[in-house]
């Protein structure tokens, strides 16, 4: 193993990352709840997707299903929430807004996280970043974090210890740190930033446990056996900058819609209906991106709860003749995909649409089987239509008789907080 190289930085990256966002967001609205144990349920209240450091220290654990903690709820008065995506976007966007104020190098890399570049600011970076913290907390009452590092992989660690260690105060900086050795032994290789599970099971055999380890390995032996990716995480960890700040939104790899039922669906024409609909919103999530999808796939199962049911899921992938985002062409590939998996006598819990293969609508590679571009003019000239109709009289006003024309499916979400920030009608009342 070689010696760690410190190298003088001449970057420092910043992870901004929000403290438990979704129950942050709760709480933010609601002051009673400060210092109660909170936590957020996924689509139809199904299982705990977020949870307050409360609720963290009574071993609630991530994707618990709500219904069997129901007694441990009520004995520790647990607040349970729906989840409120569209308060949590909107505040998501409030905390972006805020940060962008002190820093114009940024990467926004979740709907909690963001990358920023300090190095270019008049300020000492540790001290910027506190008045980062401080402000987004005055102005949105969301608390963050911020780590610093020479590296983005660095910056992740270094947001690690803001977090988990309070005499810090929430801000901690890796640069010029006389004790990085040491922090660097304190984390599990599983927890490295870049090194998946596959890669984490494979460096323990060969007695890599820490990232301090891994930062010791020679770089020709990482590169044969991680590729690439795996030679930047590990340069990175040495301190050396691999991975720029991205400051432009990149094509995703796949877009999903899918939903857990609130009541078990048996009827393979309800459950097209359904699936019709995934399919439909996902086309308009590609068209937002300015995006077409090549292949697109139908997953269901039932509720793998219930073992006193019978027991079903499947999936099934189709390509489609032309990359699209036109409702109707994934509506139609959706459903040819369901009459291959479906199987009757089952009570389905849940389904779902995926799409990938997704490139830009624009400078795409075409084929022999595009359509004219009159016709292709017409289909985008209907989509465009459709898009604005629902933009300004709400989601799903027109759309395709496929999706059903009778009541509409909605979810369960029967602890659901108002959308304070969103609809006119459920802005907070002061008193």
């Amino acid at each position: 193993m070689k010696q760690l190289k410190t190298m003088p930085p001449s970057t420092f990256f910043a992870l901004l990352d929000c403290n438990n966002f979704y129950a942050s967001c709760e709480r933010a609205f609601n002051p009673k709840l400060r210092g109660k144990p909170i936590v957020v349920l996924s689509n139809n209240d199904g299982c705990v997707i977020a949870r307050s450091n409360e609720a963290k220290a009574l071993d609630i654990p991530m994707g618990a299903p709500a219904f069997t903690f129901q007694p441990l709820f009520r004995k520790h008065g647990v607040h349970v929430f729906s989840s409120n995506f569209a308060l949590y976007g909107d505040m998501s966007r409030r905390v972006m807004d805020t940060v962008s104020r002190f820093t114009p190098d940024m990467e926004i890399y979740s709907i909690d996280e963001a990358f920023l570049r300090l190095d270019r600011m008049h300020d000492h970076p540790l001290d910027l970043a506190r008045k980062i913290r401080a402000t987004v907390m005055q102005w949105t009452g969301i608390p963050v974090s911020i780590g610093i590092g020479p590296t983005k992989t660095l910056a992740k660690i270094a947001n690690r210890v803001a977090k988990k260690q309070p005499e810090h105060g929430g801000s901690f900086s890796l640069v010029d740190y006389p004790g990085q050795e040491r922090i660097l032994a304190g984390i599990e290789i599983e927890d490295v930033w870049g090194i998946g599970r596959q890669y984490s099971k494979k460096l323990r055999e060969f007695g890599i446990r820490d990232a301090l380890q891994f930062s010791k390995l020679d770089k020709d032996w990482v590169k044969k056996r991680m590729t690439v990716n795996g030679m930047h995480t590990l340069l990175e960890l040495q301190g050396i900058p691999c991975i720029p700040l991205e400051q432009t939104v990149a094509t995703p790899k796949s877009i999903v819609c899918s939903r857990t039922f609130a009541k078990a669906v048996t009827d393979k024409d309800k459950l097209a209906e359904l699936i019709s609909g995934y399919a439909a919103r996902t086309a308009e999530r590609l068209r937002g991106q300015k995006c077409v999808a090549g292949q697109l796939q139908v997953f269901v199962l039932t509720d793998r709860f219930r073992l006193d049911r019978p027991q079903y899921s499947n999936a099934a992938t189709v390509s489609l003749a032309v990359p699209s985002s036109h409702t109707s062409d994934l509506i139609r590939a959706a459903r040819r995909v369901l009459e291959q998996i479906f199987k009757p006598g089952y009570e389905y819990r849940k389904a779902g649409v995926m799409v990938f293969g997704i490139e830009k609508e624009q400078g795409r590679r075409l084929n022999l089987f595009e359509p004219s571009p009159e016709e292709r003019a017409r289909s985008k000239a209907v989509m465009d239509t459709m898009d604005r109709v629902n933009a300004k009289w709400g989601a799903m006003t027109m759309r395709l008789a496929a999706e059903g024309t009778g009541q509409r499916w909605v979810m369960r979400q029967a602890r659901l907080s108002p959308r304070f920030t969103t609809d006119w009608r459920e802005l907070p009342k002061v008193l």
